[in-house]
């Protein structure tokens, strides 16, 4: 029950940064929720063997690496995805920070 909640609390935290930045685009509520689930699927497949990969070049920048490898599964998710778009690097840099950091506020509220 928890995962479900959590899972609608970050598609909606996906809709309020595609309705805050104007280079980010979400058709639907339903998008998001898919948006949501593939980005969910990213970091927890995709991302740890990412930063495994990276990191030399995460500890020469002393950590600030980890912001560009989110971007870019952010970005990723917005090109493979049809209701989710993210217009270019640098909307995928602020979208996925603002991402995390509304997610994170919302998830905080859910017990458990």
């Amino acid at each position: 029950m928890t995962l479900l909640l959590v899972w609608l609390l970050n598609a909606v935290a996906l809709l309020v940064v595609a309705y805050l930045l104007p280079g980010i685009t979400v058709a639907s509520f339903g998008s998001a929720l898919i948006a949501a689930l593939v980005l969910g699927l990213l970091n927890m497949l995709v991302k740890p063997l990412l930063v495994l990969l990276t990191l030399p070049i995460t500890i020469v920048t002393l950590g600030l690496f980890l912001i560009v490898l989110n971007a870019l599964l952010f970005w990723f998710a917005g090109s493979i995805l049809k209701g989710f778009q993210v217009n270019g690097f640098w909307w995928a840099v602020i979208g996925a920070l603002l991402y995390s950091l509304i997610s994170g506020l919302l998830s905080s509220i859910v017990p458990g």
